[in-house]
């Protein structure tokens, strides 16, 4: 028999629908535009594979791959959530080619395929610190989103020379009551259907983020519906990655849900490195909301663009508002 392959995402699907549904109500057209758009995304062309960066350095199941064969050595932390495609989607939606261009050598952290059964302390402890410390000294590192924190933490250590964060949650109570609520409604129903797996896939995951904003979820299908073909290839690309990133470990799962439910501030302690810092924080994020940031208005290592959580990194104006002010930084 021929094997079987399910469309692409968003996954699960029925969630998905159910949402959409809630979101709809009884407006029947709205609810024709967004599975319109729906069904382009999943007949989009899929675009040719692109091989991996060479692996440089390696702690466990937590690697470092190279996209560059010379430059200013400078670590780049993704979200566990997610590939760490995002910040090298494709051509001209590459935060590592400007960096690269721009004399740096970027080195990504690649937290694996199949995640360890460690918590988010014990990432940072065991394997974000010594595959840092073994290029031999502080470097500069960039942390995106919950990469951000975990780079955070790490850099206590003494790994980093200086650090950007992008979209980084730091002050879990930003997120406030109802977003607090939704995450730990989340979490009570997928805890105890990831338990028995020991892991939570992504299928499990991205209700988690769609909890927090899904009339935007719903919104961004619309708009597909009557979007030009070009527009339409990136954002396949785009949600192929958000759909296709693999599963994190049920304790750092559990670890993270944690600090929602705490209001926590900061990963493992509230004490912030003396180093350089940048705090770059998408004013029209959902997912990271700006009172969720390490930093305030008005403290000069801010920086607030007018972006949201993913446009901000591969966005149209991206380069503009992130890349080469982000760039001009790390070069001072």
């Amino acid at each position: 028999m021929p094997e079987r392959r399910r469309l692409r995402g968003p996954h699960p699907l029925p969630l998905f629908l159910a949402t959409v549904q809630g979101v709809c109500g009884d407006d029947r057209a709205r609810l024709a535009r967004v599975l319109a758009g729906l069904a382009r995304y999943q007949q989009a062309p899929l675009p040719p594979p692109r091989p991996p960066w060479p692996i440089v350095a390696q702690v466990g199941g937590v690697a470092l791959r190279c996209g560059a064969a010379s430059g200013r050595p400078l670590v780049l932390v993704p979200s566990l959530i997610n590939a760490p495609d995002v910040l090298d989607l494709g051509p001209g939606q590459s935060l590592c080619a400007h960096l690269a261009a721009a004399g740096f050598q970027p080195l990504l952290v690649d937290w694996g395929a199949q995640p360890e059964a460690l918590g988010l302390a014990a990432l940072v402890e065991q394997r974000l610190v010594p595959l840092i410390a073994a290029l031999g000294g502080p470097v500069p590192m960039i942390g995106y989103c919950l990469g951000g924190t975990l780079a955070l933490a790490a850099a206590r250590a003494g790994v980093a020379s200086r650090l950007a964060l992008l979209a980084t949650p730091w002050r879990f109570g930003g997120y406030g009551g109802a977003g607090q609520a939704a995450l730990a409604a989340w979490w009570q129903a997928a805890g105890p259907v990831a338990q028995p797996l020991g892991v939570v896939p992504m299928d499990l995951l991205q209700p988690a983020f769609w909890s927090l904003d899904p009339a935007a979820l719903v919104a961004k299908y619309e708009r597909l519906a009557g979007a030009a073909p070009a527009a339409v290839a990136g954002f396949a690309r785009l949600e192929d990655w958000a759909n296709g990133g693999a599963p994190i470990s049920l304790a750092a799962a559990a670890d993270l849900a944690g600090l929602f439910e705490a209001g926590a501030t900061g990963l493992g302690g509230t004490d912030v490195p003396a180093i350089p810092l940048l705090d770059v924080v998408a004013m029209a994020d959902r997912i990271v909301p700006a009172a969720a940031a390490l930093t305030d208005a008005g403290d000069a290592r801010r920086l607030e663009i007018m972006g949201g959580h993913v446009g901000m990194v591969v966005g149209g104006r991206a380069r503009e508002l992130l890349w080469e002010p982000l760039t001009a930084w790390l070069q001072t």
